[in-house]
């Protein structure tokens, strides 16, 4: 009996915070709920680049994630179409001329020095500090603030990132090295297992001003920032020892105790800027937040027909198993959405299909049970051994086909895009939710039910019982 206390506690305390996260948290609309822009984007071939590969497109791909970041818009999509195309889903921008100005052209890289004014360098470090002590006070307002005040740090840490990106504009000036001075750059291993670099080579003009700008900046503490797009991604200092000539060959190395993945993604960054392929916009359409709403209406009224109907059912066929299945149900729906909003999940059409998907299986699992129990009270078992029994016997099938369902959603998102993966997504947290509450709350309420008097009866379980 204790132990039923308990985990009736356990249960009181999820469903509490679940309530909690929705009030605080709300759920993320994709853009098929939302409404908002998508747009198609053609990687174009030229004379010296006549065939795209994955090389190129990874390149274009980090250019495009870097200016859709730029825009500000929350849980954006970008994904590779085809060989040659990208998507690029933007939920709540109405404005798509203005998403194809910014995402529009050829990436911008520039090789800057860093000034001379130490004034400067203390502004910046001054709000560096700043920005985190925000990042600090988010993460505590996170767990425990209200809406307004979590809105209102999230404004105070973009402003503070404009200051320091406007700051970085002023710390680094150009020299006229550009990306169209830079021929390649790769990924190079090192003596020292682990550590990687990636090396940069520049055609003859591009070779003699990188030459000069390391002449100047070699020994003195300065750094040489690498933008892209007028963001700051790297700031490598170059050794006293090229104070006289500078580095020259035409080529560098970039040490900076990279990883692998870090290496990878600073060469790739600066293939983009250097990438001689144009892009151009072949799509650009608005999904209107009119057609979202009426999707979600729809999907509300499909999903509380279903569920209405399936927990009469239950009720009617099951009797006293089936309310408690129905409570369980209830608690289910809670909980799932309430993960849904922590993990950040962006529900969208085939998002809210997955979940009432997830409902039918979580009431599947409850049937097994109700049936196994009802095999047992058939065969004269006590009504407590038949509930114990009819648990024991139908998990192997509940944990059966649940791992074969999160096996089927994994390969779903591990093949699947954009669309397919919020399905996946949202059908194994409903799967994993819905072991919890059978075999936890099911159970529970059950055992606790066999506790009072009035309802420790067979026929209340198992109805004509007396017939069979």
């Amino acid at each position: 009996m204790r132990k039923q206390q308990s985990l009736l506690v356990l249960i009181a305390v999820l469903l509490l915070a679940a309530i909690v996260i929705l009030v605080q948290v709300p759920i993320r609309l994709g853009l098929d709920l939302k409404g908002g822009s998508q747009l198609t984007i053609q990687v174009q071939p030229t004379e010296e680049v006549p065939t795209i590969t994955s090389r190129e497109m990874e390149a274009v791909l980090v250019v495009v994630r870097n200016r859709v970041d730029g825009l500000g818009v929350s849980e954006p999509q970008v994904q590779t179409v085809g060989q040659d195309r990208i998507s690029v889903q933007l939920p709540g921008v109405n404005d798509p001329e203005q998403a194809e100005r910014v995402l529009g052209g050829t990436a911008q890289l520039e090789f800057r020095e860093e000034t001379k004014n130490p004034e400067i360098q203390v502004q910046l470090r001054v709000r560096q500090e700043e920005l985190l002590e925000l990042v600090q006070k988010q993460e505590q307002l996170e767990a425990g603030g209200s809406p307004e005040q979590q809105q209102e740090i999230r404004e105070a840490i973009a402003a503070k990132e404009q200051a320091i990106q406007e700051l970085n504009d002023r710390l680094y000036e150009k020299v006229g090295l550009t990306g169209k001075n830079l021929e390649d750059a790769n990924v190079a291993s090192t003596p020292i297992d682990g550590i990687w670099s990636v090396t940069i080579d520049f055609d003859r003009e591009g070779g003699d001003k990188f030459a000069e700008l390391t002449k100047r900046i070699a020994g003195t503490g300065r750094r040489l920032g690498i933008f892209l797009d007028g963001e700051l991604i790297s700031a490598p200092g170059v050794g006293a020892e090229y104070a006289e000539t500078g580095i020259t060959g035409g080529g560098a190395r970039i040490d900076g105790q990279f990883t692998l993945e870090r290496a990878n993604t600073l060469a790739t960054q600066l293939r983009a800027g250097a990438l001689p392929v144009p892009i151009e916009i072949v799509e650009n359409r608005t999904v209107g937040a009119t057609l979202g709403q009426d999707s979600i209406r729809s999907s509300i009224y499909a999903g509380l027909g279903g569920l209405l109907l399936v927990l009469a059912f239950m009720v009617v066929y099951y009797r006293l198993p089936g309310i408690i299945a129905d409570l369980s149900l209830a608690i289910y729906a809670l909980l799932t959405l309430g993960c849904y909003a922590l993990l950040g999940v962006t529900l969208t059409l085939p998002g809210i299909a997955g979940f009432i998907l997830s409902i039918g299986m979580a009431v599947d699992a409850n049937v097994l049970i109700f049936e196994r129990t009802r095999e047992e009270l058939r065969s004269g078992k006590t009504l407590y051994r038949s509930v114990e029994s009819g648990f024991y016997r139908a998990f192997s099938s509940i944990l059966d086909s649940n791992v074969t369902t999160l096996i089927a959603c994994l390969a779903l998102f591990w093949f699947g895009a954009g669309l397919v993966k919020g399905f996946a997504v949202t059908l194994a947290i409903g799967v994993g939710v819905s072991m919890f509450t059978a075999i936890t709350c099911s159970r529970t309420l059950m055992f606790y039910v066999l506790t009072l008097p009035d309802l420790k009866k067979p026929e209340l379980f198992c109805p004509n019982l007396a017939n069979n």
